[in-house]
C-alpha cells in the first residue's frame, strides 16, 4: 500500500535488544495526506539499515510504501504501519503520484412522467385556468406567493 503526503513530525527513535540478543531500532514519523480532507498517519521505519536508506525531514513531500500489521498482547490489539520504502520528491512529482480526487457527480433526478396533455379539470375550476399558475387568479388570494 502507499500513501502520499508531507512529513509533519519526526518522533524520537527507539532502540533496544530483542529476546535473541539482536539489537533493533525503530524511527517513527507522522505524515499528513494531501487529500481534500487531510489525515494524519503515524508510521515507522524498522531497522537501522532501512532508516539510513530512507531519511525524512519535516515538511518533506514523500510517497510511503508500507505494510499494515495487527497483533494481540494481553487481550488487546495493536496495529502498526511499517514503511519499507520512502520516495522523496518535490511537489510536482508527489502530486503526480497522488491519486486524483474523484469528481463528485451531481445527483441525477429520477425521470418525471409527463403530465397528461389534457387532464380533466377539478370540479369548480374552469378548464382554461391552471390551478398552479399564480397569475391566473383574480388577485383576491390571501396567499403570500
Amino acid at each position: 500500500m502507499e500513501v502520499v503526503g508531507k512529513i509533519i513530525q519526526v518522533l524520537p527513535a527507539q532502540e533496544g535488544v530483542g529476546r535473541n540478543g539482536n539489537p533493533w531500532k525503530v524511527q517513527p514519523y507522522v505524515l499528513e495526506t494531501l487529500d481534500q480532507y487531510p489525515r494524519k498517519v503515524h508510521f515507522e521505519v524498522f531497522g537501522e539499515e532501512r532508516i539510513k536508506q530512507n531519511p525524512c525531514e519535516i515538511d518533506q513531500l514523500v510517497t510511503v510504501s508500507f505494510d499494515i500489521e495487527s497483533r494481540e498482547f494481553n487481550g488487546r490489539w495493536y496495529t502498526s504501519i511499517r514503511a519499507w520504502r520512502i520516495q522523496q520528491g518535490d511537489t510536482t512529482q508527489v502530486a503526480a503520484a497522488a491519486p486524483a480526487a474523484a469528481p463528485v457527480a451531481a445527483p441525477t433526478a429520477a425521470p418525471v412522467a409527463a403530465a397528461p396533455a389534457q387532464a380533466a379539470p377539478a370540479e369548480g375550476i374552469p378548464a382554461n385556468i391552471d390551478p398552479f399558475d399564480a397569475s391566473a387568479g383574480d388577485g383576491t388570494s390571501d396567499l403570500p406567493f
